[in-house]
């Protein structure tokens, strides 16, 4: 139950934020009442399967590798912030945007498809916040 005490009559739109440990604790926030437009870029769509959010920034290896022609690359992220990763060929020449959007505090996976590109080494960047890495993929064909 929310204690809505003290609030004037309005449309708002709440965002959920649950964390699991030994108990549930759960916290509404960014509240906006209905004369502000809630962009719908700004939604997420959330399935709450009982895991405990993050503690650290973390890119994992992409697999299968060596792939052809497609990849999975998960990664994890402690808070929201705007996400970004790409996709360079060896030179350094950028190749494809996989993920350019904000994203809230959780786990992610990102297919990606190499159908069109030719075989060799790619390198893969994500960018959040302050935190910045980058790995190796080879693409076998």
């Amino acid at each position: 139950m929310v204690d809505c005490s003290g609030i004037e009559a309005g449309d708002y739109y709440l965002r959920l934020t649950s964390s699991v440990n030994e108990v549930v604790n759960l916290s509404l926030s960014d509240i906006q009442m209905d004369n502000v437009v809630l962009e719908k870029s700004k939604l997420n769509i959330r399935n709450f399967k009982g895991e405990t959010l993050p503690i650290e920034y973390a890119l994992e290896q992409n697999y299968p590798n060596p792939f052809n022609p497609t990849t999975t690359i998960r990664y994890q992220l402690p808070k929201d912030g705007l996400v970004t990763m790409k996709v360079y060929d060896i030179l350094g020449a950028e190749v494809v945007t996989l993920v350019n959007e904000e994203k809230v505090a959780g786990k992610y996976e990102v297919n990606f498809n190499a159908a069109t590109l030719a075989s060799g080494v790619y390198i893969y960047r994500l960018s959040i916040n302050d935190y910045i890495n980058v790995k190796k993929m080879v693409l076998v064909k």
